[in-house]
């Protein structure tokens, strides 16, 4: 294990992506797909001898010295490892163009989950390797936001925390934290990848017991942990678990609603427990809200067309409502068969901007989720608050605690600074993709899936969804790049220009 501190971190992901590729090659031997189980093996092997040879030629040398380097290794990570996920895709699938292979995966593994391909066109190993880099890339979010973007204060930290965007909590964390960010990183790892799996393996098992078949349910449980809504058969739509998967996956939607669900490991912030989470409470509450509200709209409607009395619909179309605003809102994106079933008793179709909206405001700091993020939109309302408060007690003084008035001060300030980057890479990248001549609407539904790594948006959102399938190399890259955006988002990498941190 001490020979991992030597080693680069781009190095590390390299060969564990390599030795991935094994298990869809043996799914795929299982299936006598050998075209598929000879794509992926080879490349796996390769890329395991590359990543050796490169290790033992580089081993006499230190990395990972300090955490801004991690922190631009982390970028590296997101733009050049999807290559090496696409060479046995492409390879496999034999009918596409690399780039189109490059541009699935780096779909995957940012979480967004967006798809150039039909189902019916990839094979069961080809599936599977889609939804397992989306897992992998969902692990590598939480073990990062650990070693990496909580010392930092990057990725939401920067809220709750003493130190500013790309510093230090404060001069002991500084000793603390950033002394040996190597260990730290491997420390988070042992900690957080049997929770990851563990999950993972839970939710797999209770989704075959409800009735999805082995991969299936395989490829909702690795997308419903990672948020990147990867499915072979177009989400619970297509299931065949029913109403008892779509609970089930229901139940595990909310680890991506606060990281105290699963881990207290940053100590970048002081945090409360869940039950005084002010994500996991707000999130509970916009899940609860919305659904409501989409529901009495729908029961209103339902009286021009004589089924208002009709309790079964009903019901049913209020637990479509729970549990896709709880899914968009932790940017999974997966829809409930109950959701499609509620237009028709109503016969009104459900506005696409409320799923934009959810996915805009996002799942918790440091989780698989994308979005603003709830901390940032809980300072925001706490900023509001005391406001208001003012205009009628102007002298008064809050008392509710150290976090609250850190986000009223620095914490709302910072909030706003990045929800205007954020508005600003959406009026931006919308202008860059009416260039390729697509509509308004589409390119801001395309803009606001690519920056909140929420992939489904573009088939639901849109009235007339664009055929990612059917755009240019030019825009295919232009989303990619969304994509990484806004998985690291912006702050991150206007951190990483910064000249400071670069000196040892």
């Amino acid at each position: 294990m001490a020979a991992l501190y030597r080693l680069p971190l781009l190095l590390l992901l390299t060969g564990l992506s390599s030795a991935s590729m094994i298990l869809p090659a043996a799914v795929a031997l299982a299936e006598q797909e050998f075209h598929d189980a000879r794509s992926f093996f080879y490349a796996g092997i390769v890329g395991m001898v590359l990543t050796a040879l490169t290790g033992i030629a580089m081993s006499n040398r230190r990395y990972n010295r300090t955490a801004s380097r991690q922190l631009f290794a982390l970028l590296l990570a997101f733009v050049l490892l999807p290559a090496l996920f696409a060479v046995p895709f492409h390879e496999a699938v034999r009918t596409t163009t690399f780039l189109n292979a490059f541009f699935e995966m780096v779909s995957s593994f940012t979480t967004t989950g967006a798809t150039l391909f039909d189902p019916t066109r990839l094979s069961s190993a080809e599936h599977l390797w889609r939804a397992q880099v989306g897992w992998m890339g969902g692990l590598l979010m939480w073990v990062a936001a650990a070693a990496i973007l909580a010392p930092l204060t990057l990725g939401g930290f920067e809220i709750t925390a003493r130190g500013e965007p790309g510093q230090s909590v404060d001069a002991g964390a500084a000793q603390r934290d950033m002394s040996d960010p190597a260990q730290r990183l491997i420390v988070s790892a042992r900690h957080l990848v049997p929770i990851y799996s563990g999950l993972t393996l839970a939710l797999w098992i209770m989704l075959m017991m409800a009735g999805d078949p082995p991969l299936i349910a395989a490829s909702h449980a690795m997308s419903t942990l990672s948020t990147s809504g990867i499915s072979p058969v177009g989400g619970p739509v297509g299931s065949s678990a029913g109403l008892a998967g779509e609970m089930i996956l229901f139940c595990f939607l909310f680890f991506a609603l606060s990281r105290l669900t699963f881990s207290s490991d940053t100590g970048a912030a002081f945090r409360p427990g869940l039950r005084e989470d002010p994500e996991f409470r707000l999130g509970i509450v916009i899940s609860a809200l919305v659904p409501l509200a989409l529901f009495l709209r729908h029961w209103i409607a339902s009286f021009d067309i004589g089924t208002e009395s009709n309790l079964t619909q009903g019901l049913g179309a209020l637990w479509g409502g729970v549990f896709t605003a709880l899914s968009f809102l932790s940017t999974t994106g997966f829809v409930s068969k109950q959701w499609v079933a509620a237009q028709g008793w109503s016969g009104l179709p459900t506005p696409g901007l409320i799923l934009m909206g959810l996915a805009i405001v996002g799942g918790g700091v440091a989780t698989t989720a994308g979005g603003v993020k709830l901390l940032r939109i809980y300072a925001l309302y706490l900023a509001g608050k005391r406001e208001l408060e003012r205009l009628v007690h102007p002298h008064s003084i809050g008392r509710n605690g150290a976090l609250a008035r850190r986000m009223r001060r620095q914490g709302a300030f910072i909030a706003w600074v990045f929800f205007m980057l954020f508005a600003m890479s959406v009026a931006v990248f919308s202008l860059i993709f009416s260039i390729f001549n697509i509509d308004f609407e589409n390119a801001m539904v395309l803009t606001i899936a690519g920056l909140t790594n929420c992939g489904p948006l573009i088939p639901f959102a849109a009235e007339v969804p664009v055929n990612l399938a059917q755009l240019n190399d030019g825009a295919k890259l232009v989303l990619g790049g969304v994509m990484v955006l806004g998985r690291l988002e912006l702050m991150a990498i206007i951190v990483l220009l910064t000249p400071d941190l670069w000196r040892d």
